[in-house]
């Protein structure tokens, strides 16, 4: 990519997308082009075509996506499916259509099967049965892989696909119902926090900020306390502890994060460096085209991680220690947990020349530190 080729970059404003468009920025790219998606609602199949013929972007990073923690997940499965789909195919076909040089697509480490081996390599991958809860949305990341394959294959695209661990940073989803586990405890603890120090002035600014279910700032004492225990953010009668936290599942279940920085870091890389070509095995690279059936070209997309992981329960326990909560926490172990392991193997992007730089204690209070500004 030049400095000033037009990149289309889909979901600037997101956790992925503002990431993304920080890194371009600082490496020097001048010509990035972002929409709202009050400006372009990229489930429109017309609204879509007609952006690409008008704008005629070189390049393209689809990071726009419906995303969602595991309660979200398992309550929106039709709106997952179908939004990422159409999301998807749109952005993917019209690149397509109008001579893209290059197509970098997001995905997520939930496209592997719930019982797969660790680490997680990308042939794994459609081997076995995916994790319930979040099956819909995991079978939409996995068209879009299939989708930059075939077209690949078919057509002699260079849209490559990448599937992070699980993200974290600047501008990520606070929601106490449809946020990622990460910003969740980072919320739940902060609010607790202010609990226990009965610092309402916060605790109102942070409702103010983000509403829960029609309630903000300006609600009565009782209904954030309501708000707050529906959450699992109470004074327990029977407790010795000021404030209790209840969080979902038995806290066993391993979990691997990644900044956002670093993620993006790494796609930007890879769009400098590495096309579809460098990424088939060396003895098919010169029959991406091939129809020969003996010719399989499959598992092309890139793992984004750090290859560590740790429990649910050791992030809660280094999230408090970080936000200060001197409160219990107290695991609902009637909630499920998910998929027991989700750690990816990093080989592959090692081996192609990149690697994480921001360690999780440094990077958890980084955001922190952004979330309380």
């Amino acid at each position: 990519m030049k400095k000033n080729s037009k990149i289309y970059l889909a979901g600037h404003t997101g956790l992925v997308g503002s990431a993304l468009k920080r890194n371009l920025e600082s490496k020097g790219y001048t010509n990035i082009v972002g929409r709202t998606i009050e400006e372009l609602d990229l489930i429109n199949q017309q609204a879509v075509a007609d952006f690409f013929a008008a704008e005629k972007p070189e390049y393209v990073l689809l990071a726009a996506a419906k995303v969602g923690g595991i309660v979200a997940n398992n309550t929106y499965r039709g709106q997952f499916i179908y939004e990422n789909l159409m999301i998807q195919n749109n952005v993917i076909h019209h690149s397509y259509l109008n001579g893209v040089k290059k197509l970098l697509f997001l995905g997520s480490s939930c496209i592997y099967p719930k019982q797969a081996p660790q680490p997680l390599k990308e042939k794994y991958l459609m081997t076995d049965v995916l994790e319930y809860t979040n099956e819909p949305y995991a079978v939409a990341k996995i068209a879009g892989i299939k989708l930059c394959e075939s077209y690949n294959i078919q057509y002699g695209t260079n849209f490559i696909s990448v599937m992070p661990t699980n993200l974290y940073g600047p501008n990520d989803n606070y929601d106490l119902e449809k946020s990622h586990v990460l910003p969740a405890f980072i919320r739940k603890m902060h609010l607790g926090k202010c609990l226990i120090e009965d610092n309402w002035n916060e605790i109102r600014r942070d409702f103010n900020k983000r509403p829960v279910e029609g309630i903000d700032g300006k609600s009565t004492a009782i209904e954030i306390g309501e708000k707050l225990e529906r959450f699992g953010i109470f004074r327990h009668a029977l407790s010795d502890a000021p404030v209790t936290i209840r969080l979902w599942g038995s806290g066993v279940p391993r979990r691997e994060f990644l900044h956002a920085d670093d993620m993006a870091d790494a796609c930007v890389f890879l769009m400098e460096n590495v096309d579809f070509k460098d990424i088939v095995k060396e003895k098919y690279a010169d029959k991406i085209t091939s129809r020969d059936p003996k010719v399989e070209i499959r598992n092309t997309h890139i793992n984004i991680g750090t290859g560590k992981d740790l429990t649910i329960k050791e992030l809660a326990h280094l999230v408090k220690e970080i936000v200060g909560f001197d409160g219990l926490i107290e695991w609902d172990t009637s909630r499920p947990d998910g998929t027991f392991q989700k750690l990816l193997s990093v080989k592959k992007i090692h081996e192609l020349g990149w690697k994480e730089k921001i360690q999780l204690e440094e990077g958890i209070k980084k955001v922190y530190e952004n979330y309380i500004a």
